[in-house]
């Protein structure tokens, strides 16, 4: 049996926004994904603990925006007090022997996604989709992650469709997803709820 392919988004969601569920439905249809999981994480190594508002009010918020049965928000990492992406995949793949996962991330991860811990990691355990972001473009594919893996891109058979199969890629695998350019960010929801003095839940 062909095992299911599923994307994986993940982030400190704090909090989960449309941006979130405009990458994720890009994601199931531009890469034929049978479900995108959000790993919502406790702690990101790269952000102080200071910034993050309560796990299980994260995973609350992440609910109420993910409105497609096609996406599901998962606590996997709870038990992780720093969750590395890298450690979180492999337990994952582990965990799940009957999916073919496919890690999601916008293009300005990318571009830093060096700073990462075991990065290369990543790479080796499942394909990785990357979606354009607003002055992300250049910086992401000039960076040092897109050289490194330069070999490795998979460009879609005719432009603008969909890439059938891409979960099941040999490793590694990448592609970059165009058009995605949504504006929104959880660091832009964060500023504007201070600045009407009020917290972002």
């Amino acid at each position: 049996m062909k095992r299911k392919a599923i994307g994986l988004l993940g982030g400190s969601f704090n909090p989960a926004h449309e941006g979130h569920l405009y990458i994720s439905n890009a994601a199931l249809q531009n890469l034929k994904l049978d479900a995108v999981w959000w790993l919502v994480s406790p702690q990101n190594p790269l952000k102080s603990a200071s910034e993050l508002d309560d796990f299980d009010a994260r995973i609350a918020g992440a609910k109420q925006i993910a409105k497609s049965g096609k996406i599901h928000v998962s606590d996997f990492e709870r038990d992780q007090p720093v969750s590395y992406t890298a450690n979180s995949l492999t337990r994952l793949v582990r965990s799940y022997p009957d999916c073919a996962f496919v890690w999601l991330m916008g293009a300005d991860n990318l571009a830093q996604i060096p700073k990462w811990y075991r990065w290369e990691k990543i790479f080796q355990l499942c394909p990785v989709a990357i979606f354009d972001r607003p002055g992300q473009t250049y910086p992401s594919l000039c960076g040092r992650a897109a050289q490194r893996y330069r070999r490795s891109r998979i460009f879609p058979s005719v432009w603008g469709k969909p890439i059938q199969g891409f979960a099941h890629s040999p490793l590694p695998a990448w592609t970059f997803v165009p058009y995605t350019k949504h504006k929104m960010s959880s660091t832009q929801i964060r500023k504007s709820g201070k600045k009407q003095g009020k917290a972002c839940s």
